[in-house]
């Protein structure tokens, strides 16, 4: 895989991510008070996407320097 087709990939990957995630908080936010436990573990869920989505930025940020130098 070249490095453009690495880089093509990891956007399509955070644009995925990113709207996976806004979606999962909108819910979040419109169970209000119910169980707290699934409420937690949905919260827990968007925090280790969002882990994800600065990996992948950081890895984003390599290939584009990576492209610059070549």
């Amino acid at each position: 895989m070249s490095t453009e087709d690495e880089l093509l990939q990891v956007e399509e990957d955070l644009a995925r991510l990113r709207a996976e995630n806004r979606e999962l908080r909108e819910q979040i936010g419109d169970m209000g008070v119910t169980d707290q436990i699934e409420t937690g573990a949905m919260i827990a869920m968007a925090d280790e996407r969002e882990e994800l989505i600065a990996d992948l930025e950081r890895r984003r940020a390599d290939l584009q320097q990576r492209l610059q130098r070549s």
